[in-house]
């Protein structure tokens, strides 16, 4: 089964893939991001959307289809991917090919978006290693508009639900059982920073 769970940047695709990992033993987290950036510095000319490489979206559809049989527990991508034509290109594809997709699109209110970018943005340390949210604020009404559509697949309100609670209502949607216990506040807040420290592209 691949679980994608989409949403606006800010929104926390990231942080509840791999607390769904953390809790379900045997799981995985694919980061199709990671293609992009390789692509990025393999083509010539390739300084824009890399969502918008017909490679980056085949790729992305192949290694998830090998990603799937490779493991039998869920495979977490998190992802944004609003355009209509890509989502049916690699979801679309994933389905033809027999693979099992669940989507998920995490929404929240557009001042939490906005807080949650900009604190990201402020951060000294975040500045220094070139974490710039600036192009992700420009896309958040884009963002708002495509997700909150019936097809992109069952919609989860995070603007006030802790993390924790994202991922128990995800679990219990999928029918999973979390085989291991929430994090003490202090472990919760420092596997948080470990999380997005592997995830600063430079």
């Amino acid at each position: 089964m691949i679980v994608w769970i989409n949403g606006a940047f800010g929104a926390g695709k990231t942080h509840t893939a791999h607390e769904l990992q953390r809790r379900l033993p045997g799981s995985h987290v694919a980061d199709p991001e990671l293609l992009g950036f390789a692509l990025r510095k393999t083509l010539p000319a390739s300084d824009g959307d890399f969502q918008d490489l017909p490679l980056w979206r085949i790729m992305v559809r192949d290694s998830l289809i090998e990603g799937s049989r490779r493991t039998t527990g869920p495979v977490f991508v998190p992802m944004t991917l609003l355009r209509n034509d890509y989502f049916e290109e690699i979801v679309g594809g994933l389905r033809s090919a027999g693979v099992d997709v669940r989507h998920y699109a995490l929404l929240t209110s557009r001042a939490e978006l906005e807080r949650r970018l900009k604190l990201r943005s402020g951060y000294v340390l975040g500045r220094i290693l070139g974490r710039d949210e600036t192009w992700g604020l420009q896309q958040l009404d884009r963002c708002l508009a495509a997700l909150t559509r019936d097809e992109f697949g069952v919609h989860v309100d995070n603007t006030s639900r802790s993390l924790d609670e994202v991922v128990e209502w995800i679990a219990a949607d999928l029918e999973l059982t979390l085989q291991r216990p929430r994090l003490s506040p202090l472990r919760h807040q420092t596997r948080r920073i470990a999380v997005a420290a592997r995830h600063i592209r430079l």
